[in-house]
């Protein structure tokens, strides 16, 4: 009888193959957590802990922590490389593209923007990203309701946090704002970053606890480069091109 030739798998074709090399896979595929949300997959592994004698504490306990390590998830991503790109600051689909004055609050004056909007639903990554480097030189909280964040009305009356940036990307030096707004079901603005801060593009400044809105203010001449419907991907989708 023939002798059947070795089998040749991944431990014979490559030594370094072994559980480092699946950990390094399973990470590569699994998104990390952002630090706000290691509570709330804590308070959800307890009661499953809690109830490990019952079936359905067990369960809800763990769908529980699923369901929130997905929501704080904080995949890692590329930005774009040209200069004068303006990224998307957050994973959503793009709802309103029109012209509006920034918030009042950062004392830009009234004249109307460049405005994109991303709608960002409970299935979304909730972190924020900036949309281009340089210096960030305002940081304002303003208080309002919690509308649904779909609504046009909710630029305006939604508690918010803008951002604005300043950056010698384009032609010329300009600003960028980036705005956070709550929505129905956020209760909770997370904004990290300190006027004096320099952030690169794509850099994760901030978050939105369940359900929310971005609204990018450009300077005047930028073009925005997205349509309405259109999804974005946080610090790779290229919204506008500074003038």
């Amino acid at each position: 009888m023939a002798r059947r030739p070795p089998l040749i798998g991944p431990t014979a074709q490559d030594p370094t193959f072994g559980p480092r090399h699946v950990l390094e896979l399973i990470r590569s595929t699994v998104p990390p957590l952002h630090p706000a949300g290691r509570p709330f997959v804590a308070a959800g592994l307890g009661v499953a802990l809690a109830g490990r004698h019952h079936r359905w504490l067990r369960r809800a306990g763990l769908l529980a922590a699923g369901a929130c390590a997905g929501f704080f998830r904080h995949p890692p991503r590329v930005p774009p490389s040209r200069a004068g790109a303006v990224a998307a600051p957050a994973d959503g689909v793009i709802c309103v593209i029109d012209a509006a004055a920034p918030p009042a609050e950062l004392g830009m004056g009234d004249a109307p923007l460049p405005r994109v909007s991303i709608f960002l639903s409970l299935l979304d990554a909730h972190v924020q990203r900036a949309p281009v480097t340089g210096e960030v030189i305002a940081v304002q909280h303003r208080p309002g309701r919690f509308g649904p964040a779909d609504l046009a009305s909710a630029s305006a009356e939604n508690e918010r946090t803008s951002l604005r940036i300043r950056t010698d990307g384009g032609a010329e030096v300009s600003d960028v704002v980036a705005v956070q707004i709550a929505g129905l079901l956020a209760r909770r603005i997370v904004c990290d970053a300190r006027v004096g801060d320099t952030l690169s593009v794509g850099d994760t400044y901030g978050l939105i606890r369940f359900g929310s809105r971005v609204d990018t203010y450009l300077p005047p001449g930028a073009v925005p480069l997205v349509e309405v419907g259109q999804r974005a991907v946080a610090g790779e989708t290229v919204l506008a091109e500074l003038p």
